[in-house]
């Protein structure tokens, strides 16, 4: 039996929740008025980490510890052995913020961090690179698609980001358990062929299999969620790239900078397909959870405004509400990937933004957020613990979706989206896996190779 999150005190065990939630797509049950609870802001921010861990923790896959790629609390097992590896990543950094601040028996997460990291090393890798989902029980390949049976780099990039917060945090440890998870996230890391994944030339595929070799033919051109591994790739002791595949194929020769502004609002980048306007805002999330953006450059962007300016657009769009969806209001706002409804009311999947708004509210959107803006994103943390608990938070915290227009509520948990909250809102309240990720020696090799700056880290 998987041991429960060790909960400090009696926050939690005051919540009167309804853990018996709505089918998929169909309305919110219920009636009557939801009596409002009062946590402070520390309560808030606090109650949400600890629900979030759970994903990672009480509903992580079985044998490998890692995390699964969803947990539907209409159909548990679904899928029940399908493990992501992004969301792994982001798992790792989640379980590191439960020993932090003792929400977890530093012990027994030392143990099935190790877990996990012998079932990554024993895993199916393709160069190096581990394929977007694999099987819990055997490490084998799942296909994503059928030509997406075989390495992502961009999936394990953000495992990396993962894999180097653990070393770091554990490098030092007297404790010889400690000491040797550092090295095994550390030979991980190190294992990861980044420059095959060029083909020779001056940018990184997403995709290489074995079958169809790199026939997906996916380039990582800046904006979007990839920034990190270009990072990672630069960092790399064995297999580096060099500066100008991040400016060729990153930054697009400089083309990654745009000089239009919403609402008011620069910009700042390019956002890939968004028309001048932003794209779902899990693009300022992913690559961030490591990478601090704060005061952070290259010679043609700087990354600090463009995801803060990102957010701030965001919640503007909500505000403004165009297509006039009930339920957008500052403390309910918020468009990223996540389940959707589809028009006939059925469940679907959507990269919500302001170019494909669906009326549908990713909590992970702004709470993520919050090291961009904090105000905003503690009134949608409000809204959600203090205002709608029984109607938007379940087991492992806030649901993947919700309307209020269609008065609709998903019942279900992806591991990319709850595991990139608990990571921000930590280094929203003390910068805990930025200094972490940016103080890696090997990290800040790779940013200065590219060109960048920093301001928060002297370099």
């Amino acid at each position: 039996m998987i041991a429960s999150i060790v909960f400090i005190g009696t926050l939690l065990n005051s919540c009167s929740s309804d853990d018996t939630p709505a089918s998929s797509g169909t309305p919110i049950g219920g009636g009557g008025t939801e009596v409002p609870n009062n946590y402070t802001d520390q309560q808030l921010t606090e109650m949400v980490q600890k629900d979030v861990l759970k994903y990672f923790w009480d509903y992580a896959e079985t044998n490998s510890k890692l995390a699964r790629e969803r947990y539907h609390t209409d159909n548990p097992s679904q899928d029940a052995n399908v493990v992501t590896t992004g969301g792994s990543g982001f798992g790792l950094m989640t379980i590191l913020v439960g020993i932090k601040n003792g929400y977890v028996p530093r012990a027994e997460a030392v143990s099935r961090l190790t877990t996990s990291l012998n079932f990554l090393q024993n895993a199916d890798r393709f160069h190096g690179a581990w394929p977007h989902w694999m099987n819990g029980t055997t490490g084998q390949v799942i296909p994503f698609s059928t030509m997406d049976n075989g390495g992502d780099l961009v999936e394990t990039a953000f495992l990396a980001q993962g894999l180097i917060c653990v070393r770091e945090y554990f490098k030092n440890s007297s404790d010889a358990s400690e000491l040797a998870l550092s090295q095994k996230a550390d030979a991980l890391w190190k294992g990861i062929e980044w420059s095959w994944y060029t083909k020779g030339e001056n940018v990184l595929y997403w995709h290489w299999s074995p079958n169809y070799n790199f026939q997906m033919n996916m380039q990582l051109k800046g904006f979007d969620e990839t920034l990190i591994t270009y990072v990672l790739a630069a960092a790399s002791p064995d297999y580096t790239i060099d500066k100008p595949v991040y400016q060729q194929g990153w930054a697009r020769n400089g083309t990654i900078k745009s000089t239009a502004s919403v609402y008011g609002i620069p910009v700042i980048v390019n956002h890939n397909g968004a028309n001048g306007t932003v794209g779902p805002m899990f693009w300022s999330h992913y690559s961030f959870l490591g990478l601090d953006p704060r005061g952070l450059s290259d010679e043609y962007v700087n990354y600090g405004e463009a995801t803060t300016n990102h957010a701030r657009i965001m919640y503007q769009y909500c505000l403004t509400n165009p297509k006039g969806w009930q339920g957008y209001n500052s403390k309910s706002w918020g468009l990223t990937a996540s389940y959707s409804r589809n028009t006939d009311g059925s469940t679907g999947y959507a990269a919500h933004q302001p170019n494909n708004d669906l009326g549908v509210i990713s909590p992970t959107a702004a709470l993520s957020d919050m090291p961009y803006t904090p105000t905003e994103s503690m009134n949608v943390l409000r809204f959600l613990y203090n205002e709608n608990y029984s109607k938007y938070i379940g087991v492992a915290g806030p649901y993947d979706a919700y309307s209020v227009h269609y008065n609709w509520v998903i019942p279900r948990y992806l591991a990319i989206d709850q595991g990139t909250i608990a990571p921000m809102v930590e280094n929203y309240k003390n910068q805990f896996l930025w200094q972490l990720f940016m103080n890696a020696p090997d990290v800040k090799q790779g940013l200065l190779k590219l060109g960048f700056h920093s301001t928060q880290y002297g370099f």
